[in-house]
């Protein structure tokens, strides 16, 4: 049987053989499963901070004197670093070794940290959050491309089952973490229990964590970091501005998705030119694969409701049925939990059956789980809410292990980087649009509701039922979409001016 965990990650089928010959090496087993824990172990830590903040608003707001729509900026500015370092990501893990890489990741983080927790104001606040967030768009690419380099393609669905927990569990969490702080600590003590959790990470990935790829001098195009800063940092502004109050002006939003688009239109057509001579920031051969096509199609509609309902959820449950912060992270803590206990057992399914018998009826569960929280009322009680939850989450659950393996398993070796950076922003990107999606229909339902004159949280609970609808409606095309999701049979080995098919290792 072929063995991926050869450190060598190179784009012939020669040097392929050459590295499988020595990945019976035991040492080479060992490093490989600590390098792969320690990576696991600080991405929990980082993405767990991406919705940590969601539901200390009100204390923000009372705490440093500032608006609503500014107290919400501390989670928008995090994606919207993240979607602008994560395209990055691609080129820094085919440049650098997993050492520095890591150890680059986690310093950004604690650093951040550091600077959130004694932040005297909300703009020092702010930046924090910005630097935290560079270092967390580092460190999920660095994860997953190092799972793809590592792990054999049979065994892939076990990894990335501990892979999903990071990326669907932590911040469903993250919210739970907050509201129990919250309930006997100020808001500061989010960032100061993180941080000394974060050095420690920082210490041991710097003794113990090893080179496991093998770089290569390649030159950054500039002109592609900018433009990719323009496009999807204008793109997530332009998000973040829908149904926002801005005066009665939306002129910063189309501005911001103006530009968006036309330097995103620009940086793909450069990106085209570039990998013909294997010089892109952002591969897009990627995209020459139906499977990563189909399976990051269906991440944009998980992504957008997981998000869409961590935000929405929060907001129904205090705004309508006024429960504490604290109450309210507690009935969001089964369900978090429930897809972290599921994970890998999903990704041993997929080892043996492969993604489509898990990911039709997860598709299935979440949409009806989104129709049904389409008929909440201000007396919808809180067990079902909680059940609600936790079956959304066995959905997601059955999802997110077979999309990230499948897609990311369709693609040469020399693509892994770029598939995983690709991934990352799809992620954000699909964060921002649930989140403005969900909002907004919520917030004209609601003011439509306010104008016949309904009671205030009657028009609430208006609004969170047309959001929910909404999504129920583009879940449909992710139920159609999971029947043509299949496990790749092929490893190929490289895109050239057409493809050279390696048998894979199964």
């Amino acid at each position: 049987m072929t063995d991926h965990s050869s450190a060598d990650s190179t784009t012939s089928a020669a040097a392929y053989a050459d590295a499988a010959s020595t990945a019976d090496v035991p040492d080479h087993s060992g490093r490989n499963k600590l390098v792969i824990r320690l990576l696991l172990g600080a991405a929990f830590v980082v993405i767990l901070n991406e919705t940590i903040m969601s539901v200390a608003i009100r204390e923000l707001m009372l705490d440093l004197n500032i608006t609503a729509r500014a107290a919400q900026w501390l989670t928008t500015a995090f994606m919207l670093t993240m979607a602008v370092v994560i395209p990055i990501t691609g080129f820094l893990l085919q440049r650098f070794n997993t050492r520095p890489v890591f150890i680059a990741a986690m310093s950004l983080f604690s650093a951040g940290t550091l600077i959130a927790a004694v932040a005297p104001g909300f703009e020092a606040l702010l930046m924090g959050r910005i630097v935290q967030a560079s270092g967390t768009a580092i460190m999920m690419p660095l994860l997953m491309t190092t799972v793809m380099t590592l792990v054999p393609s049979n065994q892939r669905g076990k990894t990335m089952g501990n892979v999903s927990i990071v990326i669907s569990v932590a911040p469903a969490i993250g919210p739970t973490i907050s509201g129990l702080i919250l309930s006997t600590l100020t808001w500061r003590w989010m960032f100061l229990l993180v941080l000394p959790i974060a050095l420690t990470m920082l210490v041991i990935g710097y003794r113990r964590v090893e080179n496991v790829t093998d770089p290569r001098k390649m030159p950054i195009d500039v002109a592609s970091v900018v433009l990719s800063a323009f496009g999807f940092g204008g793109l997530l502004y332009g998000l973040s501005q829908v149904g926002a109050d801005t005066g009665g002006s939306s002129a910063p939003m189309w501005i911001a998705f103006a530009v968006g688009a036309v330097a995103l239109t620009s940086f793909l057509l450069r990106q085209r030119r570039l990998q013909r001579v294997n010089q892109a920031l952002l591969d897009l051969r990627t995209f020459r694969s139906p499977i990563f096509r189909t399976a990051v199609a269906m991440m944009v509609i998980m992504m957008s409701s997981l998000f869409g309902t961590i935000i929405l959820l929060p907001i129904y449950m205090q705004q309508v049925l006024e429960f504490s912060p604290i109450k309210v992270g507690l009935m969001l803590l089964p369900g978090g939990l429930l897809m972290g206990l599921l994970a890998p057992f999903v990704g041993r399914l997929y080892d043996r059956f492969g993604p489509r018998v898990l990911v039709v009826p997860g598709t299935m569960l979440v949409s009806t789980v989104l129709w049904t929280l389409s008929t909440v009322t201000e007396n919808t009680t809180a067990p079902q809410l909680v059940a609600a939850h936790m079956t959304l989450s066995v959905g997601l659950a059955l999802l997110f292990t077979p999309l990230f393996s499948a897609s990311l398993g369709s693609l040469p070796r020399n693509l892994y980087s770029h598939g995983s950076a690709i991934v990352g922003t799809t992620q954000q990107v699909s964060a921002a649009i649930g989140t403005a999606l969900f909002i907004t229909v919520m917030a004209i339902g609601s003011a439509n509701l306010r104008a016949e004159g309904v009671a205030e949280e009657i028009a609430v609970a208006g609004g969170v039922r047309a959001a929910f609808m909404t999504g129920a409606v583009i879940s449909l095309l992710a139920v159609v979409a999971a029947f043509f999701i299949r496990k790749p049979t092929e490893v190929i080995e490289e895109y050239d001016d057409g493809r050279k098919p390696v048998p894979a290792d199964r």
